[in-house]
């Protein structure tokens, strides 16, 4: 039996920034090898670490790692795997060892259950990165488990649930480029969710891969699925929680008709259903002062935009203030009020840096342009400081 001796404890990385490398498709051909080799080398590869840096945070020495990585050598013992999958931020069943958490199935269903609620809760609070470190490992437990052909309906409906979290999850915590993870994640969430006849679920999983698909640029596709959510919706409440997404993307893809038509629909809803972080007048009045933008109506934007924004009739997510300030300072811009715009991108720079936000930065980088050298400053260096935490 291999027992390496360990070289003295290092701080481990945070799980809320290395979780998401984990999640790539990559990765996960990776982890399914269940090759301790060929993960050693992914992670050097993904956080650009040299053997030196990847022996000090297991707390071995470097030799050991490159032969842990030529296959020189392996690790039996239960004791040195764990401390491994820790380090890592890895699932401990990844290496082959037996997780607690999969010991009593009830258990683990009750315990997956709740972390997907209280994921969601994370997410909708501004703490997204605490999401996907909770989700992401639960994921990968409950698709081991689906491999391993546990296939009960219980555990398949978990994982539906879960994949669906993270990847919205990832949605708020990943830039630009790397948006199709995201999109990834709530795509496989359809594969398990044919399985089941039930509506709600259907609707919701379209509803979620389809606000992916378009924040990762693929808008027509985006459309397709949210529309295909609207038309099963068993219930005004499941409509209503589908027709803000899809009122943006139809902007985005530069269709008015469609986009009129879905966000007049969307005000008629608000007096006959629950308010939500989505659907409610403030998060309506943003998407419809972006989609009148991105239709080629920017005057009737800016006078939308004149008439004070309603009252927020529920407790907002913070992430919808950040979309809410950048899309008003892209009017106030438009109208020619540079200092109320730069004052606005600014403000929403502040706190989308706050809360991880980088797709939000580049959206705000994007507003500034040439016009608002401050602001664009701004979201330059925020951009930059969260890409050197994401890549640590």
């Amino acid at each position: 039996m291999d027992t390496p001796q360990k070289t003295g404890e290092s701080p481990r990385r945070s799980p809320r920034l290395v979780s998401w490398h984990w999640a790539t498709p990559e990765a996960q051909a990776i982890l399914a090898t269940r090759n301790l080799s060929a993960i050693l080398r992914y992670h050097r590869r993904v956080h650009g670490d040299s053997q030196t840096q990847t022996g000090e945070l297991l707390g071995y020495d470097k030799t050991y790692v490159s032969a842990l990585e030529l296959g020189k050598r392996h690790l039996h013992d239960v004791g040195s795997l764990r401390h491994v999958a820790e380090r890592l931020s890895l699932p401990p069943h990844v290496l082959g060892v037996t997780d607690p958490a999969d010991a009593d199935h009830r258990a683990m269903l009750q315990f997956g259950q709740s972390t997907v609620r209280l994921a969601e809760i994370a997410r909708q609070s501004g703490h997204a990165t605490e999401a996907v470190a909770e989700l992401w490992p639960l994921v990968a437990r409950l698709e081991a488990r689906a491999r391993d052909g546990n296939t009960e309906r219980e555990v398949l409906r978990l994982l539906a649930h879960a994949r669906l979290g993270l990847g919205t999850a990832l949605g708020n915590v990943l830039p630009e480029e790397r948006l199709a993870t995201a999109a990834h994640w709530t795509a496989q969430s359809l594969d398990v969710v044919r399985i089941f006849d039930d509506p709600v679920l259907t609707t919701t999983a379209l509803r979620m891969h389809g606000n992916e698909l378009r924040k990762s640029g693929l808008v027509g596709a985006a459309v397709h699925r949210l529309v295909h959510a609207a038309a099963v919706a068993p219930n005004l409440t499941e409509r209503a929680a589908v027709l803000p997404l899809l009122a943006r993307a139809a902007g985005s893809l530069g269709n008015q008709a469609l986009f009129d038509r879905t966000i007049a629909e969307a005000h008629q809803l608000l007096d006959e259903v629950d308010h939500t972080s989505l659907v409610n007048p403030t998060a309506l009045y943003e998407i419809h002062l972006r989609g009148l933008i991105a239709t080629g109506r920017t005057d009737d934007a800016i006078r939308r935009a004149e008439i004070a924004a309603p009252t927020s009739t529920i407790s907002i997510a913070p992430q919808w203030r950040v979309i809410e300030l950048i899309t008003t300072g892209r009017v106030r811009l438009l109208a020619g009020d540079q200092r109320g715009a730069t004052e606005l991108l600014v403000g929403a720079v502040r706190e989308a840096r706050a809360q991880r936000l980088p797709h939000q930065l580049q959206r705000a980088l994007r507003a500034a342009g040439d016009a608002l050298p401050d602001a664009r400053e701004s979201a330059e260096q925020a951009l930059a400081q969260l890409r050197t935490e994401m890549a640590a």
